[in-house]
């Protein structure tokens, strides 16, 4: 069990998630799984193949049941281990076509299996790879913050550029790149596995190393971007001036690129 019930935080309308974990040289039958969600949810089920939802987020099937809603998600048990393998060696993948509205970042297969509640698990899978995941690996940190946080830098440096020109749809979108950037930075410093994009700010609010009043400050800034030459501009200032305030806090992990 994952999701918000595997972590405590479910209400009266929080969907019910199941990872269901399989073996690549023995993999379960779809077949199964639409017997299964025909017997719970009828003709409302909506049942995949093997990635068809991609290579990260995989497939599983969107169950309407009595009791409300369920999801199962299909999980390779050998793309997590060889992830959180890559992850303690230091290295991160990113797919931005897999998830809105900022992508899928490896690390989630990292936070799923750190919070997920075996079921049923009988060979202990689930529990050896949760053991590979209760200390957060330092070289990944060491990645994750000084890949996030030049990014933020080099976006930043070209936001400046187009908030002069008064071009909105360009400025816009480098604040919310930069916005997603800092979030993966500050969830790598406080050494916290990144899950969603849903419960970021509220996380990052309960941070210890984070700035003061970041999360009312980022949503200041993205909820009123502006858009004059000198608006953009100064909504481009303010967000340099939390990044930088980031890569303080980050300190030999991040060294600046730009004098900005």
């Amino acid at each position: 069990m994952g999701g918000s019930y595997a972590r405590g935080t479910q209400h009266a309308s929080s969907d019910l998630d199941i990872g269901v974990y399989y073996s690549d040289s023995a993999p379960f039958a779809i077949e199964d799984i639409r017997r299964i969600a025909a017997q719970a949810a009828g003709q409302s089920a909506t049942v995949t193949g093997f990635y068809e939802w991609g290579p990260w987020v995989n497939g599983g099937a969107w169950l309407h049941t009595p009791n409300g809603k369920v999801d199962f998600l299909y999980r390779s048990l050998d793309k997590v281990e060889k992830t959180i393998q890559e992850a303690i060696a230091g290295t991160s993948h990113f797919d931005y076509y897999q998830q809105p509205p900022y992508g899928f970042f490896s690390v989630i297969y990292l936070a799923e299996t750190r919070i997920c509640l075996p079921l049923y698990d009988p060979q202990e899978s689930l529990t050896r790879l949760k053991q590979m995941v209760e200390t957060y690996p330092p070289a990944f940190q060491r990645t994750v913050v000084s890949d996030e946080l030049w990014i933020a830098e080099f976006t930043l440096y070209n936001a400046g550029g187009f908030a002069e020109k008064g071009d909105v749809y360009d400025t816009v979108g480098c604040l919310t790149r930069v916005a997603s950037s800092l979030t993966q930075a500050l969830f790598a410093l406080n050494e916290s596995y990144f899950i969603n994009d849903k419960t970021a700010m509220a996380e990052i609010a309960a941070f210890r190393l984070a700035p003061p009043g970041y999360v009312e400050q980022l949503t200041a800034i993205l909820a009123h971007p502006g858009k004059t030459p000198a608006e953009l501009a100064a909504t481009v200032s303010k967000l340099r001036a939390a990044w930088k305030a980031i890569a303080d806090l980050a300190g030999s992990l991040y060294k600046p690129r730009f004098n900005m």
